[in-house]
């Protein structure tokens, strides 16, 4: 089985991070999910932002925290669906079932 990685993403200046991180873990196999909460929700509208949903496994955005940042929670960020506008329990999700967790 290979591994996985979870990768908890709060900082609004770390999208060439969780790009890079997330290609290297891919080209070795890895699982990879990617949460956006706090102002790392802003990274959704990074151009770079629908390369990622497509080559992470999962990508997912906190809705509470969209919204706090100014963001209209039906304004869907290019390449997730309705479903990945989602809660906190994403972020347990990682730290339950991910063999790896990093914060970015």
């Amino acid at each position: 089985m290979s591994k996985s990685l979870g990768i908890f993403v709060t900082n609004p200046n770390n999208m060439k991070h969780v790009m890079g991180i997330t290609k290297a873990a891919k080209a070795k196999g890895s699982k990879v999910k990617v949460f956006f909460s706090w102002k790392g929700t802003h990274l959704s509208k990074d151009p770079e932002f629908p390369a990622l949903c497509s080559l992470a496994d999962e990508v997912a955005i906190c809705a509470d925290s969209y919204k706090k940042m100014g963001y209209d929670v039906a304004d869907v960020p290019k390449g997730l669906s309705e479903e990945n506008m989602a809660t906190q329990a994403q972020h347990g999700i990682i730290i339950e079932d991910y063999d790896c967790y990093m914060t970015l």
